[in-house]
């Protein structure tokens, strides 16, 4: 569930987060969330959440985790969560590029760069859509994350070139002085008033700088299913399969698919929307109708998950939408681990020091190597 924080992390301070959760307040802003299926896995057990009742007998192990790395970001969220440890933060530009970057840009590709500030997606079109499509221009933007984004009109700029523009700009921001997470293809379509951006957006990130717990499987013969933006998060490193996605629901919609698939491994979904879509537009009303979607889906996930299937449902940051700015909270992410095994239910974990523990549990699930980072709790679920 990407950005589902559920409350301030002990060091929020020094993200410059104060009072911040995700959860708690959203439940707040609505006077109560309805979640009945996360509440019977033990969702308030780990944090009470207005309107989601304590469970006396939750059916999941429940814990709380907290982010070891010194980020926030999708990224080192997601890379963590896999078994590795980042020290140096992913760059962010919240003033908008540097000149020199810009005119790099505009020299390699003969196109002159518009924008050039932290935007939304959908507002930054609006605004310079249709000078885009006047000039031919490149609308450049960014947000707080660590991301250059490139849009442009499918009809005036061909997806080819698009996407050899957005492969330029990752070989000169790998390094220093950028170091920027992913550059992303955002083009779209439409007139004046009524653009819409396309299915055809494109990740390229950087790959992980170490072997991740998906490397680890794929090494071991296992299924690595990415869904939604995992691939390229992780750049495809340790993916055996990818499947995109259109939003939330699409996303649970292949979910479903995924589990009716007879794999061995790991099925690796995100939820995107919860964070796109709400979190950083700060839309606290629309983020609690996608979780109360999220959950009312859930049922059909646990009529396809065998006996030897493991649920193991988590976020990656928080992205609290009743905060000031648009950036991504410092928060622990919730964590519930179900299984038809679980004949008695489950009960609490300890706290995780590390979202590398769920990655470690999986590797030691499958007998493959072991991160570096993360302690497994596989023994401890029963």
């Amino acid at each position: 569930m990407d950005s589902v924080g559920i409350g301030e992390a002990p060091d929020a301070a020094e993200f410059d987060d104060f009072d911040v959760d995700t959860l708690g307040h959203i439940a707040k802003r609505r006077e109560g969330l309805h979640l009945p299926e996360m509440a019977k896995l033990g969702l308030s057990n780990i944090e009470p959440v207005l309107g989601v009742p304590k469970s006396d007998v939750p059916l999941a192990y429940y814990t709380k985790m907290q982010e070891a790395s010194r980020g926030k970001d999708t990224m080192t969220g997601h890379w963590e969560i896999m078994g590795l440890y980042i020290d140096t933060p992913f760059r962010v530009f919240p003033d908008g590029f540097p000149d020199e970057l810009i005119h790099q840009i505009e020299a390699k590709t003969g196109r002159k760069v518009i924008g050039n500030k932290p935007a939304s997606g959908t507002e930054i079109i609006e605004e310079f859509g249709e000078e885009q499509m006047k000039t031919g221009a490149l609308i450049v933007y960014t947000s707080a994350d660590s991301v250059l984004q490139i849009a442009a009109h499918e009809e005036i700029i061909p997806l080819a070139e698009l996407y050899e523009i957005c492969e330029f700009c990752r070989e000169l921001t790998r390094d220093d002085p950028y170091m920027l997470g992913r550059i992303i293809a955002r083009p779209y379509v439409g007139e004046p008033g009524a653009f819409v951006r396309t299915p055809n957006r494109h990740d390229y990130a950087l790959k992980p700088f170490k072997p991740t717990v998906m490397n680890a499987l794929q090494d071991g013969g296992k299924d690595v299913i990415a869904i939604g933006k995992i691939s390229d998060i992780f750049d495809g490193e340790g993916v055996t399969e990818a499947i995109r996605t259109k939003s939330n629901m699409d996303g649970m919609d292949q979910l479903n698919r995924v589990l009716e698939q007879d794999f061995t491994g790991l099925s690796f979904l995100n939820l995107v929307d919860f964070d796109a879509l709400f979190g950083h537009r700060r839309d606290p009303d629309g983020y609690g109708d996608a979780l109360e979607e999220f959950d009312a889906r859930l049922p059909e996930v646990y009529s396809r998950l065998g006996e030897d299937d493991l649920l193991m449902i988590t976020a990656d940051h928080g992205n609290d939408p009743t905060y000031r700015g648009t950036d991504h909270t410092r928060e622990f992410v919730p964590l519930l681990v179900f299984s038809k095994r679980f004949k008695d239910g489950g009960k609490k974990l300890a706290l995780r020091k590390t979202f590398a523990d769920l990655g470690a549990t999986v590797a030691d699930n499958f007998d493959v190597a072991m991160p570096e980072y993360g302690e497994s709790f596989l023994n401890e679920l029963n």
